[in-house]
């Protein structure tokens, strides 16, 4: 005991040994701290995830980073001018002004038949809206005289590369979804036009819906050059003619009986006709109509493309997600306003008595990428946590501690979502994968921290504060363990002064490794050490609140299952509760076989959990065979790293007393490593093999 109050005062306690000691003694807040993690990481974790009781806001998450440069696009129209006079009129002189722009890295410009488009790359550090406010400032203040009169340059929405999450076309069918034509493309264009493009367009998160394929309808006037000539009309004077018989003309007001009238001329065209009987001149009080001069007709609008659904024209639409929005959130958002306008689309009786409604049917939905690459990571992720269950239980042979690594283990990953949600980290295929890498370092920092409690604990006699054996135990391998982290961590700074695509495909990957790796020294220093002292000694004073403590342990694992399906971290969680609510009942001589016969039980659950997960062999050879090969591979493994350990001794001093040998061994693999490194290809993009695809 003197030595317990000894260590509890002594001299200048670093702030780290202060945090220690504070989460040893402040168990509650330590508990609520677990609390607010689960439940803050639960709310901004990637996966798509429905919790009813908690608010989502999850981690932007896409298949792939996005490594498209930072530019923007100015898109001019001028119908009918050849190539070369786009070139001179709006293609260079638009690049020319817009070279002045701060932050430019490049400029490049397209000139095709009828239009133009620029492409302004800007250098990495530059925001991207600030960019185009810039380029909307140039192009608002360009001098008079720089493009055509009747040229108006347009800035492209505000995407990516990456941008283009949902096609889909617009197709009739009957009330069991089967389809019946019956639509001609330029009525669904026009339905398109003026309704479902609109609709989507209000989704939250989304930029842009293009039209695709179809016809665009329009009024058609064509000119008889004889009937003309004859009436001695030029086809200025038609163009004229429509014009000012299209518009809506506005006047003062009249008052009547004291009453105020609003005095207007209605003449926007409604249909044919109204163009029909425009005036063009009066020729003796005879007036001239354009239907003398012309033939008037609806018709298609000239196109330069079409969209094709299996060998036939359709018309569809593309929609593009904004600049740094979630594109599963966006995608979800353009279901549910689909569902919302789908009832409100045109329907007809077809010959037959079918009745058709214009129906929206997606063709490219990259919810289902994004799904696929989430669930090799999730799938990955799990199995390696399953694993590591597996190998810390049989490796530490000490229940407790195994059960404590293992179900904070999730805990970390938590705390790496939340992370990557402060920082404005998205979720991809790289990212998660450093998380994935992470794993087994972050079970070193549990292993280390619990076998030093646990050896302390064995030294130290029965009459010892336990919290006092603990925090001494903890606070001899604090600086160890944060200094290894530290070196791993600081052996990623070059991936972090990474720049252009480089960065953007790989910092996403250092910044979770390194959250990963800090989240875990917090576990390991934080929450492990009070978690420790409960199970493994510490005593709650009072028959009731060690009843209600633990029933509450209990209830937590029961509601883990049922909320999040974490059945392996619920499982553990419940069955800590229930054990130590009916420990005191078991006699002494089987509580001290228990821990054995409870780390094989739970070595056979976990194995049984990860065979019905991997099924290496597949469903159909039945969950028994996958369980027979999985417990031949992990105990393979297991077995050969026990030999090695028991045999470590032998093998080292070999290694002492042949040094000059045993350097032969690493020179030959390093020279063998070099030759087959110069002769591996090389690829900068990951493969992807998700069942999938992507639409650039």
């Amino acid at each position: 005991m003197n030595d317990s109050m000894s260590n509890r005062r002594q001299p200048n306690p670093s702030i780290l040994d202060r945090i220690i000691r504070f989460c040893l003694e402040m168990k509650v807040v330590v508990f609520l701290l677990i609390l607010l993690v689960i439940g803050w990481g639960v709310m901004v974790a990637p996966f798509d995830w429905d919790i009813p009781f908690l608010p989502r806001n999850p981690v932007p998450v896409d298949a792939i980073p996005d490594i498209g440069e930072n530019q923007q696009i100015v898109f001019t129209k001028w119908e009918g001018r050849s190539p070369q006079d786009v070139e001179d009129q709006i293609s260079y002189p638009l690049t020319v002004s817009l070279l002045g722009l701060p932050g430019i890295k490049t400029i490049r410009s397209y000139s095709m038949f009828g239009f133009s488009s620029i492409y302004i790359i800007f250098k990495e550090d530059v925001e991207f809206y600030w960019s185009r406010s810039r380029v909307l400032e140039k192009l608002n203040s360009l001098p008079s005289g720089t493009l055509p009169a009747e040229v108006r340059p347009a800035l492209g929405p505000d995407s990516t590369a990456l941008g283009q999450i949902f096609w889909y076309t617009l197709e009739g069918r009957d009330k069991d979804g089967n389809p019946t034509g019956g639509w001609d493309l330029h009525e669904l264009r026009s339905i398109q036009d003026w309704y479902v493009r609109y609709g989507l367009l209000s989704s939250e998160g989304i930029s842009e819906v293009a039209s695709v394929g179809g016809f665009v309808q329009e009024y058609q006037i064509d000119v008889n050059p004889d009937a003309m000539r004859a009436h001695n009309v030029k086809l200025p004077e038609i163009i004229s003619a429509v014009k000012q018989s299209n518009i809506d003309v506005g006047a003062r007001t009249i008052e009547v009986n004291k009453v105020e009238y609003v005095i207007r001329g209605l003449g926007f065209v409604k249909d044919i006709t109204d163009i029909e009987s425009a005036v063009v001149k009066v020729n003796d009080n005879v007036p001239l109509y354009i239907k003398d001069v012309a033939h008037v007709a609806l018709g298609p609008a000239l196109r330069r493309g079409a969209l094709d659904n299996a060998g036939a024209e359709a018309v569809g639409g593309v929609v593009v997600v904004r600049y740094g929005d979630n594109p599963l959130a966006a995608i979800k958002n353009v279901k549910e306003k689909i569902v919302e306008i789908s009832p409100g689309l045109p329907t007809k009786t077809l010959p037959d008595g079918t009745v058709s409604q214009v129906t929206i049917v997606p063709f490219y939905d990259r919810s289902g990428l994004i799904h696929e690459t989430l669930g090799t990571l999730s799938s990955a992720l799990t199995e390696e946590i399953l694993v590591t269950v597996i190998v810390v239980l049989v490796m530490v042979m000490h229940f407790w501690s195994s059960v404590l690594i293992s179900a904070l283990l999730p805990l970390a990953v938590l705390m790496c979502f939340i992370c990557m949600k402060i920082f404005g980290v998205d979720a991809n295929i790289v990212a998660l994968s450093g998380i994935a890498i992470a794993i087994g370092t972050m079970v070193d920092m549990g292993i280390i921290i619990c076998e030093n409690i646990l050896r302390h604990l064995d030294e130290a006699g029965e009459e010892s504060n336990r919290l006092e054996v603990i925090y001494q135990a903890t606070r001899e391998v604090s600086s160890a363990v944060i200094t290894a982290v530290l070196t791993t961590v600081v052996s990623f700074l070059p991936v972090f002064t990474l720049v252009a695509a480089e960065g953007k495909l790989f910092k996403p990957l250092a910044y979770t490794k390194t959250f990963a790796l800090i989240s875990s020294v917090i576990v390991a220093l934080m929450i492990i050490p009070p978690c420790a002292h409960i199970l493994f000694g510490g005593k709650i004073s009072g028959r009731n609140i060690r009843h209600i403590f633990y029933s509450l342990v209990a209830l937590a694992g029961i509601l883990v299952i049922a909320f999040l399906g974490w059945w392996l971290a619920g499982l553990l969680i419940l069955f800590v509760g229930l054990y130590k609510l009916v420990e005191n009942r078991i006699p002494q001589n089987i509580q001290s076989k228990m821990p054995i016969v409870l780390t094989g039980v739970l070595v056979f659950v976990v194995g049984l959990i990860l065979s019905n997960h991997w099924l290496p062999l597949g469903p159909e050879k039945g969950l028994f065979r996958n369980l027979i090969l999985i417990a031949g591979i992990v105990g393979g493994c297991l077995i050969a790293i026990k030999m090695f350990i028991s045999r470590y001794h032998i093998l080292l001093r070999w290694c002492l007393d042949h040094k000059f040998l045993f350097m032969l061994f690493p020179i030959v693999i390093v020279i063998l490593g070099s030759l087959v490194w110069r002769g591996l290809g090389k690829e900068f993009m990951p493969p992807l093999d998700e069942g999938s695809y992507l639409y650039m």
